[in-house]
């Protein structure tokens, strides 16, 4: 896990034909998205802090261990939600048309 000042950080964990993980570490009020990708379903889990999810027009507060589903072509935004840094795991089948 490593954290930069100027902007959220990812790095891709995982890449098969069939699945793709990154871990995305955020920090201060830093942010990701909106992401989506209509031919893939995500799973985004909270493995440190606590983040604001937005998926589609829903939005919800998570912290460590809770996760959520992202539906193919949901738009999804992660917001750093407290002091403390953040790190968030996204895990979507099939890999996103973008890491191809």
């Amino acid at each position: 896990m490593r954290f930069d000042d100027e902007a959220s950080r990812t790095e891709v964990l995982f890449e098969t034909d069939r699945i793709w993980s990154q871990l995305i570490c955020l920090q201060g009020a830093q942010d990701i998205g909106p992401l989506a990708d209509r031919g893939s379903d995500a799973i985004v889990s909270v493995l440190a802090g606590e983040v604001a999810v937005q998926v589609g027009k829903g939005r919800t507060r998570m912290s460590q261990w809770h996760a959520v589903l992202v539906p193919a072509g949901t738009e999804l935004t992660i917001r750093n939600a407290s002091d403390e840094p953040a790190v968030v795991q996204v895990t979507t089948a099939p890999p996103p048309a973008s890491s191809a």
